[in-house]
């Protein structure tokens, strides 16, 4: 029984469905506008203007050879504040936009299955100079941040939405996917959901070696409660949800 459940569920990590779907009915061969690259914000919400990728010109100077033989996950922080350079840097490095092509497509830093890049980078902020406690989004078009909601608790809710993971609340703070689905489905329908996995995992890397860049460390957290996290942030669960998550900090 137990094979049979295997079985079942690696169908997801095949491409078979590609051959069962009728493309020219997908909304964009149906000429459906694309859905925005960027999830709207409220006027009355808070905006922190983020050091412009001009600006790390001469900061980081590793080399690249060294990053990716160096990467590894790490789980064990110093105190240390990471600033709001650093800070402007890893959001550059894993989401950042380098060419807009319209209101629905744009070329980032990381690549992403039709230009579609169906991810939100959510912030829980815990020990960020300049920045309070609490909950952030990054703003890839204008490369800002909006702030979600203060939260002086948010090391305690997060590490119990993880499972009680304890070593997650002494980051610096903590990287946040979630997942608009549609961004993906306009384009591919039901072929979407393996390249949404897909995408995400560039991401994270890209975080890895930026992370060792700055002097910082990561590890990706793929356990977690899916309900208790989408509430964390506010998020519906359905139309946007959390996928993946990496707490940052810095490192001896």
């Amino acid at each position: 029984m137990q094979q049979s459940s295997y079985h079942q569920y690696r169908y997801l990590l095949k491409d078979s469905i590609r051959k069962t779907i009728d493309f020219s009915k997908t909304d964009q061969s149906l000429r459906i506008p694309p859905p925005p690259i960027e999830k709207p914000y409220k006027s009355n919400q808070d905006l922190i203007p983020l050091i412009p990728s001009g600006g790390f010109k001469g900061l980081y100077k590793i080399d690249l050879q060294h990053a990716i033989r160096n990467r590894q996950s790490h789980r064990d922080f110093t105190a240390k504040a990471i600033s709001l350079t650093d800070l402007s840097f890893l959001l550059w490095a894993t989401q950042g936009i380098r060419d807009r092509i319209d209101d629905g497509h744009a070329l980032r830093i990381v690549p992403s299955a039709g230009a579609r890049h169906a991810l939100e980078t959510y912030l829980a902020v815990l020990n960020v100079e300049n920045l309070a406690k609490g909950y952030y989004r990054y703003l890839p078009i204008e490369h800002e941040l909006v702030l979600e909601s203060h939260d002086s608790s948010a090391d305690q809710k997060i590490t119990e939405a993880c499972f009680y993971q304890n070593w997650i609340a002494n980051a610096a703070v903590i990287f946040i996917w979630a997942a608009i689905p549609y961004r993906m489905e306009w384009r591919y329908g039901l072929a979407a959901h393996k390249v949404i996995l897909i995408d995400v995992g560039h991401v994270c890397q890209n975080l890895y070696l930026a992370c060792e860049a700055i002097g910082a460390g990561t590890c990706a957290v793929g356990a977690y409660d899916q309900e208790k996290m989408d509430q964390v942030l506010g998020l519906d669960g359905n139309d946007e949800f959390v996928i993946y998550m990496a707490p940052v900090g810095k490192t001896l």
